[in-house]
């Protein structure tokens, strides 16, 4: 059987592309407030649509694999391993799918816990 042969060059990706898709992965996951981890900045900062979907994701691309750091705030009483466990396999399984890259690392940082009410206040 042929297979199609591709022409020479190389698929590569933009860091914020992969952050794209790990924050759309993890987002709608249970306990998480925010994904930038600093509520202040966010509330503060002036920033573009693509630095504020980014934000507080750490991406290192290389030709095969994908090292993520992302920052986040939880709900208060949710359980961070459950989350964690969560999100590498969301995220994993959509790299995979969408650009045939694996995720070799995903370091969560938990920066904050607040009440559902705290972060509303803090929205505000």
């Amino acid at each position: 059987m042929d297979t199609a042969t591709q022409p020479g060059g190389q698929l590569t990706f933009e860091d914020k592309v992969i952050a794209k898709i790990a924050r759309l992965n993890v987002q709608d996951i249970p306990g998480l407030l925010e994904m930038d981890g600093n509520v202040v900045d966010s509330l503060t900062e002036t920033i573009t649509q693509d630095e504020r979907v980014t934000k507080g994701i750490k991406v290192n691309v290389g030709d095969k694999q994908v090292a993520l750091d992302l920052a986040v705030v939880l709900k208060y009483g949710t359980d961070a391993r459950q989350f964690y466990t969560e999100a590498c396999t969301r995220i994993t399984a959509a790299l995979e799918q969408m650009t045939g890259l694996k995720l070799v690392a995903l370091n969560l940082n938990v920066s904050d816990i607040m009440t559902e009410r705290e972060w509303r206040q803090s929205q505000n």
